[in-house]
């Protein structure tokens, strides 16, 4: 089984509702962020790829339908190249909300020196910190323009008919339209609001 959707969407823009979503409408399992915490080998082989070691990604996505969030989402250029045929599925948010939603969540948790004791952590704090931020996360203006840069990159690098720029927000329709599946009747999944993140990984309540 090959990888027919890559995920583009910085994390905090929806990843996790799109995940649910997409194992409603046929493309499961989908890889997540989730998937590295439940896998116990899976952080030394991210942190491998966020040394810019070799990966072997049709065997880490071995079984997988389809791949959304970090640390995933960095490498779609990579993904891409492995699975040339895969769509892309470029998850946004209107970016004050994104950029407030991150500093209550990833960027909060991972300042915390005790979240360095936690192989997952330690490899996200790596990636976000040194790879998607390097110039810091405190500086908002700067973050915002890396996530505005990113979009843009993918925007132009991905042929259109390959390409969905997505806000969960828009629920079924230009998910079930790109994918040329039928819109299920149930309610599109909303998931790991700020508030179910926080209370997930024991962060005091805001």
């Amino acid at each position: 089984m090959a990888l027919s959707i890559v995920g583009a969407g910085f994390g905090r823009t929806g990843t996790y509702s799109v995940k649910a979503a997409l194992e409603q409408i046929g493309f499961a399992p989908c890889y997540h962020m989730e998937e590295v915490k439940q896998n116990s080998e899976h952080p030394a082989i991210w942190h491998a790829a966020v040394r810019n070691e070799p990966m072997d990604w049709r065997a880490l996505f071995d079984g997988y339908r389809a791949v959304v969030d970090w640390p995933a989402s960095f490498f779609w250029r990579e993904l891409l190249e492995v699975y040339p045929d895969a769509k892309v599925l470029l998850s946004v948010r209107d970016p004050d909300e994104w950029y407030t939603s991150m500093s209550n969540t990833i960027f909060e948790l991972l300042k915390d020196e005790g979240s360095r004791d936690n192989p997952q952590r330690s490899m996200t704090y790596d990636l976000i910190f040194d790879r998607v931020f390097p110039g810091g996360v405190d500086n908002r203006d700067y973050v915002l323009g890396v996530f505005r840069s990113h979009i843009e990159t993918v925007r132009q690098s991905v042929p259109a008919p390959r390409l969905l720029v997505y806000e969960v927000k828009q629920g079924w329709a230009p998910l079930c339209e790109f994918l040329q599946v039928e819109e299920p009747k149930r309610d599109f999944p909303h998931c790991n609001a700020t508030r179910e993140f926080r209370e997930a990984t024991k962060m005091r309540p805001l």
